[in-house]
C-alpha cells in the first residue's frame, strides 16, 4: 500500500465526524501567492440584518402590525430564505475539498549527521548568525512494530547554521535510552504517548505474566521542544524526562529526571524566562489526594542554586469561562490591575484523536473529511481582574481596559466569569486559524505587545505563515502552494528597538520528493521573503524549536 492510502466514507468514524464539524470553516483558495497579502478586516454583516434573521419568525405571531403589512411581511420571507441560503452556502463553501496527500511529511527519514551546504537564493542579512534548532518525531517504526500517534515518532535533532550569508544543515536521532533499546530489540519496547510496547514474544508465558506486574518504563523520548535551564540546552517533552545536548554537535551528552530533584510527575515543554534567564515552568503530581500542579523556578548561573520561591504569594480568585483546550500561549502581561492572557483556543479536544497516524496519511476523500472534523484554533484574549474586594458589585464587568471586549463578570457566589476577546476578524477562518504562535520574546514577554507570527492551517500541518496584529486585527499571509512551513522564530535585528524589526525564520518542506526542503527568512514587518536557503533531503514535519545566536 502507498503512503497516501485511499478510505471509503465507512472507514473514517462517519458518525464522530459529522458530530465534530467545526464552526469555523473556510474557503478553498487555489491561487499560488509566494508573496505575502495583507488582508484588511472584513465589514461585519449587518446587525439589522442579523436581527431581522434572528427573530423573524415572532413577527408574524406577535406583532398585529407585521400581520397587517402585507407586502413587509413578504420582504421580511424573502429575506429570511436569502439569510438561510447565505449561511447554507458559505457552509458548504468553506469544508475544504481535494487536500493534497502529505503522508510523506510523516514517515520516517534518514538522518544527515554531516553538514550539508545549502544552496542560498536571495540573501540572508549578514548580522544574522547562529544555529536555527528544530526537533520533531523522525523514526515512526522499528521492525515491523509502527508508531500509531504522531506525538510517538523518535527525536530527530535539526541544525541549521547561518553566518555571512551561508547556511549548512545536518540532523541526527536523539540517542534517548528509548530508541537504543528499540533499536537493539528492533521492535518497540518502550510505550509511548499514543503506542503500547508489546510484550518481548522471546520471554516465556511466566515470564510475560510477570511483566504485568511491574511498573512500565517512562519514555525519554523527548521529541517536543528545545528549552534552556542554566545556560545549557536540552529537548523536552511533557514527561519527568529531559535530555541536555550539545548544540554543535547535537549529541546527547546527559539524561536528567525532574523527579530526582522536585517531587514532580512530569513538566512542560515550554518554560517561560525571565530576561536575567530564571526559568520558570509547570509541573504536576499525583497523590493519594488527587492532583496538582508545581510552579519550578530553576535560577540563572549566577543565582545561588539554594533560591527558592517559598514566601511567593498566592493571589485569591476562582475564574470561568467557556470551555475550550489550548495547546499554546501567545502572550501574557500585566495592566491596570488585571492580568491579560492570549491563547490559541479550540472548541473541543478531538484534535488529540485526529493526530493518530492513519489519520494524518489519508488520501481523497478521507484526507478531506479527517480535517473537516478538526477543531480550528483561534486567538482569544482573557482578562482577569486581581485583587477583586467582596464589595465588588455583581453582575457588572470588573475589567477597566477600554482597548479590550473581554470582560470579567462577579458572580454571586464570588466567582468570575470570563468571557473572551477575539483577536482576530473572520479572515483568519479563511485561513484555518493559527497555530505555534512565537512573539519577540526576548523583548515584549509579559508585557503589551502589538504583533505575533504563527503557521495557518488549511491542511492538517501548516501551509502557511501568519503576522497578525493584535490591535488592528488584520493579517498578512505567506503561503507557497505545495510547501508546508513550520513553526515561526522571530530573531531581532541587534540594537533594534520597534516590535516587528527583525527576521522571520521557518524551516518549508513538501512532500515531492523531487523539490528541495528549505529554510525561509521573511522581513517581519513587511513579510516579504528575503531568501531561501535549499538542501535535498527529505524532513519530516516537526514540533518546536528555537534560534540561538553564535
Amino acid at each position: 500500500m502507498s503512503a497516501c492510502e485511499n478510505v471509503t466514507e465507512r472507514e473514517t468514524r462517519n458518525s464522530c465526524l459529522q458530530n465534530m464539524m467545526t464552526s469555523h470553516l473556510i474557503k478553498s483558495d487555489t491561487r499560488n501567492c509566494k508573496r505575502p497579502r495583507e488582508l484588511e478586516p472584513q465589514v461585519a454583516d449587518s446587525p439589522q440584518l442579523s436581527s431581522v434573521g434572528k427573530s423573524d419568525s415572532s413577527f408574524s405571531e406577535s406583532s398585529g402590525l407585521f400581520d397587517k403589512d402585507e407586502s413587509l411581511e413578504k420582504d421580511l420571507n424573502v429575506l429570511k430564505k436569502y439569510l438561510g441560503n447565505t449561511h447554507q452556502k458559505k457552509a458548504i463553501s468553506g469544508q475544504r475539498q481535494n487536500l493534497p496527500c502529505i503522508a510523506p511529511l510523516l514517515t520516517t527519514v534518514e538522518e544527515t549527521p554531516q553538514f550539508i551546504s545549502a544552496e542560498v537564493r536571495g540573501h540572508f542579512p549578514e548580522w544574522l548568525k547562529g544555529y536555527l534548532l528544530r526537533i520533531g518525531p523522525g523514526k515512526f517504526e522499528f521492525g515491523k512494530d509502527k508508531y500509531s500517534h504522531w506525538f510517538d515518532g523518535m527525536a530527530l535533532l535539526h541544525q541549521f547554521r547561518m553566518t555571512e550569508g551561508k547556511v549548512t544543515y545536518r540532523s541526527k536521532f536523539l540517542q534517548s535510552d528509548s530508541y537504543k533499546a528499540n533499536s537493539v530489540q528492533n521492535r518497540i519496547v518502550i510505550s509511548e504517548f499514543g503506542t503500547l510496547a508489546l510484550p518481548d514474544p522471546c520471554k516465556s508465558v511466566f515470564e510475560r505474566f510477570m511483566t504485568k506486574f511491574e511498573l512500565p518504563a517512562i519514555s525519554d523520548n523527548t521529541n517536543v521542544n528545545y528549552v534552556q535551564y542554566k545556560g545549557d540546552y536540552y529537548v523536552s517533552t511533557e514527561t519527568n524526562f529531559i535530555n541536555k545536548v550539545d548544540i554543535e554537535t547535537l549529541e546527547r551528552t546527559e539524561k536528567i529526571d525532574w523527579s530526582k530533584f522536585i517531587a514532580v510527575n512530569g513538566a512542560t515543554a515550554h518554560p517561560h524566562y525571565d530576561p536575567d534567564g530564571t526559568a520558570y515552568n509547570l509541573g504536576n503530581s499525583y497523590g493519594p489526594q488527587g492532583s496538582c500542579y508545581n510552579v519550578i523556578r530553576v535560577p540563572p548561573e549566577k543565582v545561588d542554586p539554594g533560591e527558592t520561591i517559598d514566601g511567593a504569594q498566592l493571589l485569591p480568585g476562582l475564574y470561568y469561562s467557556k470551555p475550550f483546550v489550548t495547546f499554546h500561549q501567545i502572550n501574557a502581561f500585566e495592566d491596570q490591575g488585571c492580568v491579560i492572557i492570549d491563547l490559541c483556543c479550540q472548541d473541543n479536544g478531538r484534535n488529540l484523536e485526529v493526530y493518530q497516524l492513519q489519520n494524518l496519511r489519508r488520501a481523497g476523500e478521507g484526507l478531506d473529511q479527517v480535517y473537516n472534523s478538526t477543531a480550528k484554533s483561534f486567538p482569544r484574549r482573557f482578562v482577569l481582574p486581581l485583587n477583586v474586594s467582596l464589595n465588588a458589585p455583581e453582575g457588572e464587568n470588573l475589567s477597566p481596559l477600554s482597548y479590550s471586549s473581554a470582560s470579567a463578570v462577579k458572580q454571586a457566589d464570588g466567582k468570575i466569569w470570563c468571557s473572551h476577546e477575539n483577536l482576530h476578524h473572520e479572515d483568519l477562518e479563511e485561513e484555518g486559524g493559527i497555530e505555534f504562535p512565537q512573539i519577540n520574546y526576548s523583548q515584549f514577554s509579559g508585557k503589551k505587545y502589538h504583533f505575533f507570527y504563527g503557521c495557518g492551517f488549511r491542511h492538517l500541518v501548516g501551509d502557511s505563515l501568519i503576522k497578525v496584529d493584535v490591535v488592528n486585527k488584520t493579517l498578512k499571509v505567506w503561503r507557497e502552494d505545495g510547501y508546508y512551513p513550520s513553526e515561526p522564530i522571530f530573531v531581532p535585528v541587534p540594537g533594534a528597538t520597534e516590535e516587528d524589526s527583525g527576521v522571520i525564520l521557518s524551516v518549508v518542506i513538501t512532500p515531492n520528493q523531487n523539490e528541495s526542503n528549505f529554510l525561509l527568512v521573511l522581513d517581519a514587518k513587511n513579510f516579504e521573503e528575503l531568501g531561501r536557503a535549499e538542501v535535498p533531503v527529505q524532513m519530516p514535519y516537526g514540533f518546536h524549536g528555537t534560534f540561538v545566536p553564535i
